[in-house]
C-alpha cells in the first residue's frame, strides 16, 4: 500500500489491482471503503475486458477462451515501478497464466498524479506481442453519497454537463445488452438518485455523448467530479439488491459488455480498442474535489 498526498489531497494505492483503496481531504472520506455486504471493491480497474462477454466465453482464432466479469487486473498483483511525490505509477506483464485466458502479450501500466485538488488516473497498454492485440479497459470508482439516509427522498444528484438529452442502454441478460436504447430525462441537467433509479441495474452513455459528470449532494452542491475522453462512461449502483447501499459509481469506459446472444470474433466486439505489435494506448480520466478549500 503506498500513500500520495499534496496539501489538499492524501490518496492511497494498493498492489493489487493498482486499485485506488482511499480519497481523503478536510478529515472526510470520499470513496468507497468496500465493506463486502454490498460489494467489496473501491476503484477497480476493468482489462482486458469491460462488462461481460456472452456466457462468459469469447473467440479468438478458432480458439475458445474464458473470461469472467471485468477482467482479470483487477484481481491481478501489479509491481510498482515508478514513484516520486505526488505521483506513482504500477505495471501489470502478461505471464503463462494471462495468455490461458487471454492471448495477447501486453504490459499495462496504471499511474495516479495529484495535482491540486485533482487526482490524474492514468493509463498505458502496450502490445508486446507480434500480432495485433484487442482489448477494452475501464474504471469502476465508487463514492460515498453525503449525508445517505436511507429514507430520503433523493439520495444526490448527478450533473451531466450537457445541453442534450442523454440516451442510455441497460443491461438485458447475463449482464450482456439489447439493442433498446432509452432517453434519460433531466431536470435543467440534474438526474436525481434514488432508491428506484437503479431498477434497471446500470445506465452505460456511448458515442462520446458526456465528458464530465458531477456528483452532488442532496441539496445539489456538488462535491465530485469525473472528466474524461473516453466514448462511453457507466453510472451503477447496487440498490435494486441492497436499497440501503450509500455509494454510487461513475465509470469512464474504453469498452463495453458484449450485446446478448453475441457469437463474433473477439476483436469484432463492438466497442473493442486495436493495437499493433509494439504500439501503445493512452487513457485516463480525473478525479475532481469540488468542495475543498
Amino acid at each position: 500500500m503506498k500513500t500520495l498526498s499534496n496539501d489538499k489531497i492524501t490518496i492511497q494505492v494498493a498492489n493489487h489491482g493498482a486499485e485506488l483503496v482511499s480519497i481523503q481531504a478536510q478529515g472526510e472520506e470520499y470513496l468507497w471503503q468496500a465493506d463486502p455486504k454490498f460489494w467489496a471493491r473501491h476503484s477497480p480497474v476493468l482489462f482486458p475486458i469491460v462488462g461481460r462477454v456472452w456466457d462468459n466465453q469469447y473467440r479468438h482464432e478458432g480458439s475458445t477462451y474464458e473470461l469472467s466479469q471485468h477482467g482479470f487486473a483487477r484481481d491481478s498483483e501489479f509491481q510498482l515501478t515508478y514513484e516520486e511525490d505526488n505521483a506513482i505509477i504500477y505495471s501489470l506483464e502478461s505471464n503463462e497464466e494471462t495468455l490461458k485466458k487471454y492471448p495477447f502479450p501486453f504490459v499495462l501500466q496504471v499511474g495516479y498524479r495529484l495535482l491540486d485538488n485533482r487526482i490524474e488516473v492514468m493509463w498505458c497498454v502496450e502490445n508486446t506481442g507480434d500480432q495485433e492485440m484487442h482489448f477494452q479497459i475501464g474504471a469502476h470508482p465508487a463514492f460515498y453519497y453525503r449525508d445517505f439516509k436511507v429514507n430520503d427522498e433523493a439520495y444526490a444528484y448527478l450533473q451531466m454537463h450537457t445541453k442534450k438529452t442523454p440516451e442510455y442502454i441497460s443491461p438485458l441478460k447475463k449482464g450482456c445488452v439489447g439493442d433498446e436504447r432509452h432517453q434519460l430525462e433531466l431536470e435543467d441537467g440534474w438526474m436525481k438518485i434514488s432508491k428506484r433509479t437503479f431498477n434497471c441495474d446500470t445506465y452505460m452513455f456511448d458515442n462520446n455523448q458526456l465528458n464530465k459528470i458531477t456528483l452532488a449532494d442532496k441539496n445539489k452542491k456538488p462535491y465530485v467530479s469525473l472528466e474524461f475522453k473516453s466514448p462511453l462512461v457507466a453510472v451503477w449502483s447496487p440498490s435494486l439488491s441492497f436499497p440501503d447501499v450509500p455509494f454510487i459509481c461513475i465509470e469512464p469506459w474504453y469498452g463495453r459488455c458484449d450485446k446478448v446472444n453475441y457469437d463474433g470474433e473477439f476483436k469484432d466486439r463492438e466497442w473493442m480498442q486495436h493495437l499493433q505489435p509494439g504500439k501503445s494506448f493512452h487513457g485516463g480520466y480525473s478525479i475532481i474535489l469540488e468542495d475543498i478549500d
